[in-house]
């Protein structure tokens, strides 16, 4: 199985001042991130800025994991993350040293699998990261078995419709209906629910 490619988010990427202490603190917090992924064994594709240009990157990049690395307060990095993960779910990991309770809700609704507080040494990476996969792994299959759901008690309100429909244009029983409709989808090889659509379409086109 091939490395995870990560992309990392800090709130800042290099420090510029030298004598700013809190950028110190969150340079060594992104050297000792970065060490502790590579000695892991992961694949960091790249180290981005959280501004406006992330979802770009993130789309070109297509990375299997996005881990974020913020000191405090993070609310514009996930405003960006929501963005760039809106049409392609990834699973995220947010490193921080806020314990602010709007910050972590915010986070979860942004779709954050994993929020560590205070958690960022090297030896805790890896079980932390295999924790947030498996996570949203889960979370992306209970979310695919809603969608298969929801779409087949669609297709079967569409069937109902459509022998509604035909029962009443045509004087048929339920199971008459039905088994016209069965028919009809195998000489033309398509799903009772298509079938039962374009019925459906045809009724209100006509009227």
């Amino acid at each position: 199985m091939r490395n995870l490619r990560i992309v990392v988010v800090n709130t800042i990427i290099n420090v510029g001042d030298e004598d700013d202490a809190s950028l110190r603190v969150q340079a060594e917090r992104a050297h000792q991130l970065r060490q502790g992924l590579q000695e892991a064994g992961y694949d960091i594709v790249a180290s981005l800025p959280a501004d406006m240009h992330l979802p770009e990157q993130i789309a070109q990049l297509q990375p299997d994991m996005i881990i974020i690395d913020a000191e405090s307060d993070a609310r514009d990095v996930l405003e960006h993350i929501v963005i760039a993960t809106r049409d392609e779910r990834r699973p995220i990991v947010m490193f921080t040293e806020s314990e602010d309770t709007s910050t972590m809700e915010a986070a979860m609704k942004a779709g954050v699998s994993a929020y560590i507080v205070a958690g960022l040494h090297a030896d805790r990476i890896k079980p932390v990261l295999n924790v947030a996969l498996a996570r949203f792994k889960q979370e992306q299959k209970l979310l695919s078995e809603l969608s298969d759901t929801r779409h087949k008690l669609a297709e079967r309100k569409v069937v109902e419709r459509a022998k509604g429909l035909l029962m009443a244009r045509h004087g048929l029983s339920e199971d008459q209906a039905y088994q016209k409709l069965r028919t009809l989808a195998m000489n033309k090889n398509l799903k009772l629910a298509e079938v039962a659509q374009r019925i459906l379409d045809v009724e209100d086109l006509l009227g």
